[in-house]
């Protein structure tokens, strides 16, 4: 094996670049720190660079530096507040509590100043934990505090150089992530052809759901990676080069959505038949092909797709093979069987472009949606907008803000050592709802025991300053390596990058309980916040979720249709509705997740009918990607022209569904006006096909018949959705 693969892969791992920044700048640091024979330096330059890391957005290199210079901003202007507020308790307490909701609220203005926010929070806590160190303010306070940005602006130095230097890797990466969900999306659709009786197929549904959501996920965040580096930069080849990969996976995406023909049928069909299976290893292999392609773009390597292809060959021979059989029952599911195969044999030549995509034709509309705000006023009406009881930003901005001040207010009513702990825990641990923040509630609280119980033996066996600074080091790049994904561990290891680091210039030993005892009161704090401070609690906004879900699908519908009018062009308007159908079925499946780890006598049974609308609606939507899947413009006499009105009826009824379920009004059942729309269905498909002797397939009828179908189950699923209290506290938020 060379030795450049090792290094190689190594490279292609997402933290691993983010670790590596950390690690320079930590070693940085440290070793101004012994040059200067001065070790106090390290914690306030360690603080400063966490949180400027913390604060790190995702940008081409100039957009990062002017991220940086905002960020540096916001960094002096909390931490002079802190220092010039901190002799007077009270006053800093509604200091506060003000920055921290109005912090809170600009991340309503868009992800990038999320973070930002977040950062300077963070660090407003790190200037209090600075200033705390040394016994309050004193002559030397503003040149400790100039330590903490000192430390923000060199690891924000190491990041734009970085980001100018390795711009494309986050990209590759990123669509690397695309890929790699799309085969595991990919792999559990293929589950649903397994020709087994008595299986769960609700909870297959369920999960296939939940990864839908990891992929529009994935797709989302390549999409705003790309976009912002194509600012001022539409010439570049790379960049072009990873857009048409990028569409290329919202093609496969859609694909790998669709549906032709209700699964259970066909198994009671095929039962005793081959080709279910076939269908099912297809599907299986076209998963393992793009992850083998997510390899292939992170590694430059080639990329073979045989064993795919061989399935594909496979699975048209076994509808050959039924063909020929000629058994009457089975001629009608031939047809169908047929456009699966037709929309997996699309599906497998869109994989292979994806490693080819510069064969691609690229004369189609190559535009994204900008998402952000595009002057002052607009991000000020996206605050203003989320101003309201109704609004989750709100709720937790005073949550919060309220959590802060309280969590202040008892540090000075039991003056507890190294009390700020308390509310660095509070920021950390109280999130937007409640499943999320229990969940960090308990890891932080085992991670900080963990950390403890390391710091303690690393100090103790390790009384060497050197070498605790070494420690620190690497607990802090095991922090930042792992906080997304392993939260016990990234706690530790920032427990334990403290107790090295204070263990330099006083007595790490002593930090210890007051330390633990900190973030018990923190995370106590943080809990009693989000359960009884304005409560974001799932059940009660389940309805405008689903209703959110049918209006979109609905506009999808209306996209589609359009295209079958005007011809097929993958245009903006028709991605950016495909993109937000599928973005409202992950939000349902996130928030019915939520909704599961939320308190029993909340949840009631809303979850449970909650799982089977997004059952249904997720089955709606692959029909709707299979309609769309088969795209073209419809001529003036052509059979299919018929069936555009009912298409339209069936948008009007999602429309007047979703109204009733936003409003929780009491929703009729829809199985008249579902058979109403069979029969015209039927009606044109068989004056279609009169004085024909061979009757063809039509996918367009096919499709809509199959959308029909999931009225009825959809109405009732949304009746069940309004029976519940509705939730008199909140009102419907405007964003």
């Amino acid at each position: 094996m060379p030795i450049s693969l090792p290094l190689r892969r190594l490279w292609t791992l997402d933290k691993f670049a983010y670790s590596l920044r950390v690690f320079i700048a930590f070693s940085g640091a440290l070793l101004v720190s012994i040059t200067l024979s001065d070790v106090a330096l390290v914690i306030p330059l360690f603080l400063g660079i966490i949180a400027s890391a913390l604060s790190e957005t995702d940008d081409s290199w100039e957009g990062r530096f002017q991220a940086l210079l905002v960020t540096l901003v916001c960094f002096a202007s909390a931490s002079f507040i802190v220092q010039w507020l901190f002799p007077w308790p009270w006053l800093f307490a509604l200091g506060l509590g003000l920055s921290a909701f109005t912090l809170i609220m600009l991340g309503a203005v868009g992800q990038r100043y999320a973070t930002i926010a977040s950062g300077t929070l963070i660090l407003s806590i790190y200037s209090m934990i600075n200033i705390e160190q040394h016994g309050g303010v004193d002559e030397d306070v503003a040149a400790r505090q100039l330590l903490l940005l000192a430390g923000a602006a060199w690891y924000g130095a190491i990041s734009v150089v970085w980001c100018a230097l390795f711009s494309r890797q986050p990209v590759k990466q990123s669509m690397a992530r695309v890929y790699k969900a799309l085969g595991e999306f990919l792999i559990l659709k293929s589950a649903l052809f397994e020709p087994v009786r008595g299986v769960d197929v609700e909870a297959r549904r369920v999960a296939l759901a939940r990864q839908n959501g990891k992929v529009v996920g994935a797709l989302n965040q390549a999409k705003e990676m790309i976009f912002r580096r194509l600012e001022g930069q539409r010439g570049d080849r790379k960049l072009n080069r990873y857009l048409r990969i990028y569409f290329i996976a919202q093609d496969i995406h859609e694909r790998a959505s669709s549906t032709h023909y209700p699964y259970s049928a066909l198994t009671d069909a095929f039962f005793h038949h081959d080709v279910l299976f076939r269908c099912q290893r297809l599907l299986d292999q076209q998963g393992r092909a793009c992850r083998q392609l997510a390899k292939s773009l992170l590694l430059n390597r080639p990329f073979g797709h045989e064993q795919s292809e061989q399935a594909l060959v496979d699975l048209r021979a076994s509808i050959d093979n039924l063909r020929d059989r000629g058994k009457p029952e089975w001629r009608p599911l031939i047809r169908p069987l047929n456009a699966l195969a037709d929309n997996l044999t699309t599906l497998e030549s869109q994989i292979a472009s994806a490693h080819t995509p510069d064969a691609t034709d690229d004369r189609r509309d190559s535009d994204l949606f900008d998402r952000s705000p595009s002057s002052l006023l607009e991000a000020w009406k996206r605050v203003r907008m989320n101003l309201n009881l109704g609004s989750p930003t709100f709720r937790h901005a005073v949550r919060l803000s309220i959590a802060l001040m309280t969590g202040y207010g008892l540090m000075q009513w039991i003056d507890p050592e190294q009390g700020f702990w308390i509310l660095l825990t509070t920021l950390f641990v109280c999130r937007p709802n409640f499943a999320t923040t229990r969940r960090f509630l308990s890891q932080r609280i085992i991670g900080t025991i963990l950390g403890l119980v390391v710091g303690w033996a690393s100090i103790s066996l390790f009384p060497h300053p050197l070498v605790q600074s070494m420690i620190a080091v690497a607990a802090g790049v095991s922090f930042f390596a792992n906080r997304e994904k392993h939260y016990v561990l990234a706690t530790a290891s920032i427990t334990l990058l403290v107790l090295c680091s204070f263990n330099q210039v006083g007595d790490g030993f002593d930090l210890i309980w007051p330390r633990l005892f900190d973030t018990l009161i923190g995370a106590f704090i943080a809990g009693l916040a989000v359960f009884f401070i304005l409560p974001d609690w799932q059940g009660r906004k389940l309805n405008r979720e689903a209703a959110h879900v049918l209006t979109n699908h609905r506009r999808y519908l209306e996209e589609i249709i359009h295209q079958y009018e005007e011809g097929k062009q993958d245009d903006l308007a028709y991605r950016l509705a495909r993109r937000n159908a599928h973005n409202a079925d992950a939000a349902l499946s996130t928030m019915l997740t939520n909704m599961l780890h939320e308190p029993g006598h909340y949840r009631k049974q809303d979850a449970d009918n909650g799982l089977r609308f997004l059952v249904l609606s997720n089955t709606l939507l692959s029909h709707l990607s299979a309609l769309g899947a088969h795209r073209h413009q419809l001529a003036d006499d052509e059979d299919d022209t018929a069936l555009v009105p009912a298409a339209k009826r069936m948008c009007e009824l999602l429309d007047q569904l979703a109204e009733r379920l936003y409003k929780r009004q009491s929703i009729a059942p829809l199985a008249d006006q579902a058979e109403a729309l069979l029969t015209q269905l039927d009606e044109q498909g068989a004056a279609a096909t009169e004085d024909k002797t061979i009757t063809r397939y039509r996918p367009i009828q096919s499709q809509l018949r199959l959308i029909a179908n999931q009225l009825a189950p959809l109405s009732e699923a949304a009746g069940r959705l309004t029976n519940s209290e509705p939730d008199t506290k909140s009102q419907p938020a405007s964003a």
